[in-house]
């Protein structure tokens, strides 16, 4: 996962205020679109996709006001990512086309576990049901 892991730190740093705002213009749409997921190879990429957007949301609004601007970055990177239609493994690729959007964002996820886990235990949040096993 080292490979991914790079590609996500390399991703989140071309992250600009810009690009944040007009990921923020567009998440709403997004967030319906990634309830359209169909993968039953990554049952919990919707999940996580969604707890990455209100993420993000939440601390740009400053609603929530711990999460750090590295975790924030690379979580707006891997909500691009997977919005993205073409990507390293397309997205129509029946089984496949959706394991490095997964992979992506569970990068994401593992490299900030102890922030990601915080957040969701001040939302309510199981963290164990985002985080399960894919």
């Amino acid at each position: 996962m080292s490979e991914i892991v790079e590609y996500v730190a390399h991703g989140a740093a071309a992250i600009t205020p810009h690009i944040v705002e007009k990921v923020l213009r567009h998440l709403p749409m997004w967030k319906v679109e990634f309830t359209q997921i169909n993968a039953p190879r990554f049952p919990h990429l919707v999940d996580q996709l969604e707890f990455l957007a209100d993420a993000v949301e939440d601390a740009y609004e400053g609603v929530y006001k711990d999460l750090p601007y590295v975790a924030f970055a690379e979580a707006v990177f891997a909500l691009t990512y997977a919005h993205k239609k073409v990507d390293i493994i397309p997205d129509v690729l029946p089984g496949l086309g959706r394991a490095d959007d997964s992979s992506v964002v569970r990068a994401v996820l593992i490299r900030h576990e102890a922030t990601f886990a915080k957040y969701a235990e001040a939302q309510g949040r199981h963290w164990n049901r985002i985080t399960s096993e894919p």
